[in-house]
C-alpha cells in the first residue's frame, strides 16, 4: 500500500474553482485505479469521480459532471480532481483512494465495501459559499 498525501481545498465562492491533489509520499500511482469521495454533514459518502490505472474511461457521478475532471499525471505520482462551478452541494470533506477494482461504470452509482479499497487520503474541506 502507498501513503496518500492530499491537497488543495478550501472555502471559494460559489461558480468557483478549486483543485485537489493526491500524491503518493513514497512508490507510485501508476498501477492504480484513483477514486475521489466526499461526505458532506448528516449525509452518505459520495464517490464523486474515478481515474483507472491505463487509458481507460473516468467516471464521474452525475452531480459532478460536466464540472469535475480527474486526470493524473504519472510522472508526478499525482492525481488532480479540478472542480469548477462550484456550488454549496459541493461542500464536504473530501477523499481519495486507490481502488482495487476498475473504475465503476458511467451512470452506475460509485459505492463499495471499504476493503475493497487500499490507501486512503487524509480528508480534505471544501466549503463553497454562496
Amino acid at each position: 500500500q502507498v501513503e496518500l498525501v492530499q491537497s488543495g481545498g478550501g472555502l471559494v465562492q460559489a461558480g468557483g474553482s478549486l483543485r485537489l491533489s493526491c500524491a503518493t509520499s513514497g512508490g507510485t500511482l501508476e498501477h492504480w485505479a484513483i477514486g475521489w469521495f466526499r461526505q458532506a454533514p448528516g449525509k452518505e459518502q459520495e464517490g464523486v469521480s474515478c481515474i483507472p490505472s491505463n487509458n481507460g474511461s473516468t467516471y464521474y457521478a452525475d452531480s459532478v459532471k460536466g464540472r469535475f475532471t480527474i486526470s493524473r499525471d504519472n510522472a508526478k505520482n499525482t492525481v488532480y480532481l479540478q472542480m469548477n462551478n462550484l456550488n454549496a452541494q459541493d461542500t464536504a470533506v473530501y477523499y481519495c483512494a486507490t481502488d482495487l477494482s476498475p473504475c465503476p461504470s458511467s451512470g452506475s452509482p460509485y459505492h463499495r465495501p471499504r476493503y475493497r479499497f487500499g490507501s486512503w487520503g487524509q480528508e480534505t474541506q471544501v466549503t463553497v459559499s454562496s
